[in-house]
């Protein structure tokens, strides 16, 4: 099964470095996102869903509407997460970087105790996804790999993220039903040789909670629906023809449309629950987050790493 991934995730780990290269001060978040979807298709994959950028106390399901102004900051903490598939064998990681690092500190609108937290963040989220990849293997229970982040991060003095999780994927499916959570609890389900996992920690100094704000800008086909608009029809079947049951992005099909039009399609999509919306997920304290990921191919003994 390896070789099948081994394409999507060697796309995704060249991707993901050189997005972190052009993470800059001034920087719009639609060029970033463009930029790493376009390399992942000049590299012979496809987005497994949109890039994720999301900012400071934003935490997942950020990408740009079309012509979005959004810029990044010195002094932002931002997570990049993206996906990539072949023939629907898909790769998932995310890395966050701080906007400025190497600025002097007159240019910094931190100050240097908020610089050290950040910074301390973004290493403990990479020590737990490490700490928790060195206890994946065939039988290990879920609460196991809960316990390790936990623990890890709050021996850090910071909270995990306890309603985010990790996720199975499977082919053509993004989330094939198994969540891997970042906090202790009662979950004896044992992973197995050959499951395929996305694992990702996230690191807060606020409460580890997240909540939905009112924005969605990526979305899921669910299902067929009785629709009464041509247009709606017409936009159901282009999504569904398209990206089958993977996250898309409203950028991705807005510009077949005009405004009206596609805005009265995709309100009557969500409505009749033919789309699934992914509200933009920020921190519930307004605290900012931290972020790391990758995609795991569980073995007997361990694991490999399929986007290093």
């Amino acid at each position: 099964m390896m070789e099948m991934y081994e394409k999507p995730g060697k796309i995704v780990a060249k991707v993901r470095e050189m997005a972190v290269e052009k993470v800059k001060d001034k920087l719009k978040v639609l060029d970033l996102v463009e930029f790493v979807e376009g390399e992942i298709r000049k590299l012979g994959g496809a987005p497994a869903f949109p890039c994720n950028i999301s900012i400071n106390e934003i935490t997942a399901h950020y990408t740009s509407p079309l012509n979005d102004e959004s810029i990044l900051k010195t002094g932002d903490l931002v997570k990049i997460d993206l996906g990539a598939h072949v023939d629907g064998y898909i790769a998932d990681s995310a890395v966050t970087v701080m906007v400025g690092v190497d600025e002097t500190e007159s240019k910094m609108p931190l100050t240097e105790e908020a610089l050290t937290l950040q910074m301390k963040m973004i290493k403990t989220a990479n020590e737990a996804l490490i700490n928790v990849i060195s206890t994946v293997r065939d039988g290990v229970e879920l609460e196991k790999l809960g316990e390790v982040v936990e623990n890890t991060v709050t021996a850090r003095n910071l909270n995990p993220v306890s309603n985010l999780t990790g996720h199975s994927m499977d082919r053509w499916i993004l989330h094939s039903g198994l969540s891997i959570p970042n906090v202790k609890g009662e979950n004896k389900h044992k992973i197995r040789e050959g499951d395929v996992l996305a694992i990702e920690p996230f690191v807060t100094n606020g409460v580890g909670r997240v909540t939905d704000m009112k924005e969605a800008y990526i979305f899921r086909f669910l299902r067929e629906r009785p629709l009464r608009m041509i247009q709606a029809r017409k936009l159901l079947d282009n999504v569904e023809d398209n990206y089958r049951n993977l996250p898309f992005a409203e950028r991705w099909v807005q510009k077949s449309f005009k405004g009206r039009q596609f805005n009265l399609a995709m309100k009557q999509l969500i409505s009749s629950r033919a789309l699934y919306p992914y509200h933009v997920l920020k921190e519930k304290s307004d605290a900012r987050v931290a972020q790391a990921e990758h995609t795991v191919i569980v073995e007997p003994d361990g694991c490999q790493i399929i986007t290093e």
